[in-house]
């Protein structure tokens, strides 16, 4: 054979091994299968990466571009004591325009990492972008903070951020679950199934002396605010009130509708805020949330 047809047999040969290796690489590899929906309806499969299910507000400090920046992480425990925080852009400057959102500017969560102790409340805007308002911090240990906003033409966020309060801690085991709460005299029974990865419709129904509360007053555009907490890493769980005051359906009480989502099993602590005779209270509950379709 001449070293022409020599050489030319060896192209050959590795084109064949190639074309081999190739053909098992396609075979064997990872391959994920999408559905893709076109303009007349019908479906396409295409290879993609697999999109990770969006985290639970509350976990990270910097999201879309904004920082929670607390001024004092670490403080000591005092029943009146100041909190000053800025919500900063991806420049580093603070931001003073907000979009209001429940009737507030912003919404700022106070809880203690063991779920012991939790306080909402509103605080001051100033010129300069600072927020400041008082908190109870009179039991030592680690607190989240969470702050609740929708900035001027941004996205709507939830950030969180760390609190050391220094003294001697003593954490609390998490309550167990009740089917009802009481609360300065008056007591609020929970209904409904919280149920992973699907809206659940849950009922607080409020009573006072055995006698239901027909006569709630409107708080932050609704008959009761409630906020859930993973008790595995605090994360911060969006809740929506079913109805809202004045739109003609809606009842003042005894029961107060919420739809929210659990994102995976496990426990949560409830907060229902809901105010009657001007005051509002705080009624708090303990719930286990079951690995899909199999409820509690």
């Amino acid at each position: 054979m001449t070293t022409a047809r020599k050489v030319a047999a060896f192209v050959v040969s590795l084109l064949a091994v190639f074309a081999v290796a190739v053909w098992v690489g396609k075979a064997s590899g990872p391959r994920v299968e999408v559905e893709v929906a076109h303009a007349d309806g019908h479906a396409q499969g295409h290879d993609a990466a697999p999109v990770a299910p969006e985290l639970p507000g509350g976990l990270q400090s910097t999201q879309g571009g904004y920082t929670l920046d607390l001024t004092k992480p670490v403080t000591v425990a005092a029943a009146k004591a100041p909190l000053h925080f800025r919500i900063v852009d991806a420049q580093g400057a603070p931001v003073t325009r907000y979009t209001e959102n429940h009737e507030k500017l912003l919404h700022l969560v106070v809880v203690r990492n063991d779920l012991s102790r939790f306080q909402h409340v509103h605080p001051i805007l100033h010129t300069d972008g600072t927020w400041s308002v008082s908190t109870d911090l009179s039991r030592a240990g680690d607190y989240r903070v969470f702050a609740d906003f929708i900035p001027a033409g941004g996205p709507a966020l939830t950030l969180g951020t760390n609190l050391h309060v220094a003294g001697q801690y003593n954490p609390q085991p998490l309550p167990a679950q009740a089917p009802s709460a009481e609360v300065d005299g008056y007591t609020v029974a929970l209904r409904g199934t919280p149920k992973t990865g699907e809206s659940s419709l849950l009922t607080l129904s409020v009573s006072r002396d055995g006698r239901p509360v027909t006569d709630l007053q409107p708080y932050l555009g609704a008959y009761g605010h409630l906020v859930a907490l993973r008790a595995a890493d605090l994360a911060y769980l969006h809740v929506h009130p079913a109805g809202e005051p004045g739109d003609g359906k809606t009842p003042s009480g005894p029961d107060i509708g919420f739809h929210t989502t659990f994102p995976s099993a496990g426990d949560y602590r409830l907060y229902l805020d809901f105010q009657h005779g001007d005051v509002v209270r705080t009624a708090e509950f303990t719930v286990t949330v079951g690995e899909p379709g199999h409820g509690h």
